[in-house]
């Protein structure tokens, strides 16, 4: 489930801090969550794709987000399986499945099975609309 290896983009936390506002910094890099309810793409239905706010990798399509009213943005599927990294988070006294960008280990968000959302892959990716940028589709 984890990786020992070094993601393609490394960046000194210096960098990360130029790049990225305290919010982003704070949910991307440290692993926080921001509030529900909150993020630009609860509910946003606009198609396109949504990209990793830190480094721009494609990770998610408008076609695979539903509505799961949990109050953070919610796909069934990344683009590819190999886009993110799936990690075991035991933070908060519970276990649960983190979300990591492939491609520069940022905090995306949490993965959960089997909570009867009858999606075709029976997951739900709950992810934080503060990682990531929708690109809409032209």
């Amino acid at each position: 489930m984890e990786t020992d290896q070094s993601p393609p983009v490394v960046k000194s936390e210096q960098e990360w801090r130029q790049q990225l506002t305290p919010e982003e910094y704070a949910v991307l890099r440290e692993a926080g969550t921001e509030r529900p309810w909150t993020g630009e793409y609860t509910d946003t239905k606009t198609e396109g794709v949504y990209e990793c706010r830190a480094c721009g990798t494609e990770l998610f399509r408008s076609d695979t987000k539903f509505d799961s009213h949990c109050g953070w943005p919610s796909f069934w599927s990344p683009l590819a399986g190999d886009k993110v990294i799936l990690r075991e988070d035991r933070t908060l006294g519970m276990v649960r499945v983190e979300v990591l960008c492939a491609n520069c280990h940022s905090h995306l968000g949490h993965v959960f099975e089997g909570e009867g959302y009858g999606t075709p892959t029976d997951q739900r990716y709950c992810i934080n609309s503060i990682s990531l940028r929708l690109v809409p589709k032209e």
